[in-house]
């Protein structure tokens, strides 16, 4: 499975980075593929190396503006021309999505496979990677908009919120028919 992961390329405390790399195991040892933004810095590196290191596959997508950050010996590496053409070349080289701690950018690629999701635009599996409860008040954000009518299907039926990255990964491997 290519498993796109958008996550912070900034340097991160451990709280963030031990299950981010946890993650990043479960990828390698399941024979996966990483699609994620190609940097090889930050919380990029972590888990680019975690998954490396387990055996995984790595294909990255970067942008030109940042093409002199990108990882040098991923399996693939695509330079886009700008943000929007790598959001769009991550999520269709992507059968399914985890959205890991970030920032905006983080924000705004979650943002875009939701509305897609929300019109029907693809049914990948979408897991919000919940770590120290960082995505705990966007959680409440999303149940508000379902609870009074702003969203048009379940946020159930949107995404998938896991604590830890071995729900995350079952979550994935489950959707995709994968045992």
């Amino acid at each position: 499975m290519n498993i796109c992961v958008f996550l912070s390329a900034a340097d991160l405390d451990d709280r963030y980075t031990r299950p981010a790399r946890d993650f990043a195991t479960l990828i390698g040892k399941g024979g996966h593929t990483l699609v994620w933004g190609g940097s090889d810095v930050g919380l990029m590196k972590v888990v680019a190396d975690g998954v490396q290191e387990a055996g995984g596959r790595l294909l990255g997508v970067s942008v030109e503006f940042l093409a002199a950050k990108a990882r040098s010996d991923a399996h693939e590496m695509v330079i886009a021309k700008d943000l929007a053409e790598r959001k769009r070349l991550l999520l269709e080289k992507a059968d399914a999505v985890v959205i890991m701690v970030g920032g905006t950018g983080t924000l705004d690629e979650a943002t875009e496979i939701l509305e897609l999701k929300k019109h029907g635009h693809t049914d990948k599996p979408v897991v919000l990677l919940n770590t120290a409860g960082f995505y705990d008040g966007l959680k409440e954000q999303f149940r508000r908009m379902e609870t009074e009518g702003f969203l048009p299907r379940p946020l159930s039926d949107l995404v998938f919120f896991a604590q830890e990255p071995v729900g995350a990964m079952a979550y994935l491997e489950e959707s995709r028919g994968i045992e």
